[in-house]
């Protein structure tokens, strides 16, 4: 509610004035009359500047109600004010964490692969996926981030499970998804149609306008207990849009394994990342299949996908208020105080 470039947070409040109503008539109806049996019993010509000033400390109690009222309300007045505003989407984030995430094509370029990192210079696919998400969601490095965005994480290998729900609490978001680790032995594989599946299914929980599933793998989808064409179909009824990125070099990749001596070392292995079906995934969705064969092309797809995927309205955001309710709260005791001084001196009731 805005009044001559003054704005009221919170205008409900305004209904709090009707109070000055009641307030006025107990004021009116307290002690202070002397009854007589006649009006003859007083002296002629009884008009005088006190009597006729009786009600000002009642009217000075009422303008006081008003006065709390519009500082409760909020008054204030924006300033540095934008006509761009962006709009949130839904965002669901699947994850291959399967054994082949272990692989190092991805790593930075300045410390490159190595069998001895810690948890912040994780050289492996994995660890690169986390960086950039990190950044994807609060920015940096390129990135603007998705304040205004309902994100979620769902990773998959053998089996798909939701890590994070939508949410716009990122901050517990980045630290679930820097807990992502590979899955164990037992639940190795790539079972792409239960991960989008899941994804399309978690990005529906939202109310946004716009649905999005961004899904990583680095390999062929192995394990068919949630069929592929399936999940796409679910993802196009529901207009969900899927942006497939496969994750390694062509030919082989460098991995720490075991040389068989009980010691680690940077090894080859072969890659094989099932394009077609990513690029089918995509298209059918309306999205758009990337390649990554290295850490800066991994940044550069997150990018384009940052770009893609803005909405603006217009409207009007303030960056900051000058604040009034101060001022009214201020007049309102004032007038209180007044009235009582009022009405226990000159204004005096009796008895």
């Amino acid at each position: 509610m805005t009044i001559h470039h003054i704005e009221f947070a919170y205008p409900w409040f305004l209904l709090v004035a009707l109070l000055g109503a009641p307030a006025l008539y107990w004021s009116m109806r307290g002690t202070g009359r002397v009854v007589f049996s006649s009006l003859r019993a007083l002296p002629p010509g009884g008009q005088t500047w006190r009597t006729r000033l009786a009600w000002l400390p009642d009217q000075l109690i009422v303008v006081a109600v008003a006065c709390f009222a519009i500082a409760l309300a909020g008054p204030r007045r924006g300033d540095n004010s934008s006509l761009v505003h962006r709009k949130g989407i839904g965002i669901m984030m699947a994850v291959d964490i399967s054994g082949s995430m272990h692989a190092q094509d991805l790593a930075d370029n300045q410390r490159g692969a190595s069998c001895n990192y810690d948890a912040d210079h994780d050289p492996t696919r994995l660890g690169a996926v986390k960086r950039v998400f990190s950044r994807f969601v609060l920015g940096g490095k390129g990135l603007e981030g998705r304040p205004d965005d309902a994100i979620g994480l769902v990773a998959f290998a053998r089996y798909a499970d939701t890590r994070t729900p939508l949410t716009l609490a990122h901050g517990p978001l980045v630290e679930s998804a820097r807990h992502l680790t590979f899955a164990k032995e037992d639940e190795d594989g790539t079972a792409i149609g239960a991960g989008l599946e899941l994804a399309v299914q978690r990005v529906l929980d939202f109310p946004t306008r716009s649905k999005v599933v961004v899904l990583l793998t680095d390999g062929d989808s192995n394990v068919h207990d949630i069929d592929e064409e399936t999940a796409i179909d679910d993802a196009v009824k529901a207009h969900v849009k899927v942006y497939t990125i496969g994750a390694g070099k062509n030919g082989v990749a460098p991995i720490c394994a075991d040389r068989g001596d009980g010691r680690e070392a940077l090894m080859q292995m072969p890659v094989s990342i099932d394009e077609t079906l990513l690029r089918h995934i995509a298209e059918k969705t309306g999205g758009k299949y990337f390649r990554a064969t290295d850490a800066a092309s991994l940044d550069s797809i997150y990018r384009q996908i940052d770009t893609l995927e803005r909405t603006t309205i217009k409207g009007r955001v303030y960056g900051r208020y000058d604040q009034y309710y101060a001022l009214f709260l201020e007049i309102a005791l004032a007038l209180v105080v007044l009235s009582l001084a009022v009405r226990a001196t000159v204004l005096r009731r009796l008895p």
